[in-house]
């Protein structure tokens, strides 16, 4: 299969390792050091103890491709709506797009059945540039949970994990998404195939909560879900999320107390969104949180906490100048 990784950074350069390595034909669009590094060097990816080295196709030029069977894009959502007009160079009328990004997806309401079907979100797709420019007609939706890093230019480390959980907005098992999911198994993946929107809302009910209060106090996990006060405020962030995913049809199969005490568990890890602010990147407010408080908006359930940590997020990344939307 011709597969293109758009955004080969930490999580598109692992995939696009282990892809080559397991015989597809890969292409990885990146920019600046890094690409030039894996022009030269190869791509290289450090996991269990070994160093694995792999030579797929890299440009910055999606026009020198070609149409692919299938696109995973794993850049930050605030960052596609930039890339809409040159990723046509590699659709056909076959080519499924693969939305590994955080938060809530801009095809959220796409076949979902109910008032809001086909709903689209300003928070994360304004002007409904993505849903028109590259359609939810192809998009297979994709629950991203390993943790990697760049490391340098060129050089991925694996941390921890390995599933991709994958799955079609309208919850059929496609000829497509079985597919993937083959591929990405055949690599050492684990790929199941699930009821998307429920494994966006498991990931989400906790970034949600936890990567704001994080850039809003430079805490760790573990301090923020273990101190009263802080976990407290994640509390009713994460009911207030729950309220909305459930009337939208969402299961929360975790109970919230447990899903707090594992978040405690992690130990004391920076969130990636914290870690975005040291690194003066833009960071995520809206695919994680902006997107919830509007789904709150239209379903008619308030979202008082949410509003205020928002608010405050909104000021604090401003300032610090990484907050993308005016």
């Amino acid at each position: 299969m011709k597969i293109c990784i758009y955004g080969a950074g930490a999580i598109g350069g692992y995939l696009g390792v282990q892809l080559t390595l397991a015989g597809e034909d890969v292409t990885l669009i990146a920019r600046g050091p890094h690409l030039e590094a894996m022009q030269e060097n190869g791509l290289k990816l450090r996991i269990n103890g070994e160093e694995k080295v792999a030579r797929p196709k890299c440009t910055d030029d999606p026009s020198e491709v070609g149409p692919q069977d299938f696109v995973i894009i794993t850049l930050k959502a605030h960052s596609v709506t930039s890339i809409v007009e040159p990723i046509q160079a590699l659709f056909d009328e076959s080519t499924a797009v693969v939305t590994a990004t955080n938060g809530v997806p801009w095809w959220y309401f796409y076949q979902l059945a109910g008032a809001w079907e086909n709903q689209r979100l300003e928070t994360v797709d304004p002007g409904g540039l993505q849903w028109d420019g590259i359609g939810p007609d192809r998009v297979i939706g994709c629950v991203v949970y390993p943790a990697t890093e760049v490391v340098e230019p060129g050089i991925i480390e694996h941390i921890e994990g390995n599933r991709f959980t994958l799955g079609e907005p309208s919850g059929e098992k496609t000829h497509r998404v079985k597919q993937l999911s083959g591929a990405l198994i055949s690599a050492g993946f684990r790929a199941p195939i699930r009821r998307i929107r429920d494994e966006i809302w498991v990931k989400l009910w906790g970034n949600l909560a936890f990567n704001p209060l994080s850039v809003l106090t430079l805490e760790t996990l573990d301090h923020l879900a273990s101190d009263p006060g802080t976990r407290g405020v994640a509390k009713s962030m994460m009911k207030e999320g729950q309220a909305i995913g459930e009337a939208l049809g969402a299961r929360f199969s975790v109970d919230l107390e447990r899903r707090l005490d594992g978040v405690a568990g992690v130990g004391a890890h920076r969130t990636s969104m914290l870690q975005d602010l040291d690194k003066g990147r833009p960071i995520e407010v809206d695919a994680l949180l902006g997107s919830v408080q509007e789904m709150g908006r239209l379903v008619a359930i308030e979202t008082p906490t949410i509003d205020v940590v928002l608010a405050l997020v909104r000021q604090r990344a401003r300032l610090a100048g990484v907050y993308p939307h005016t």
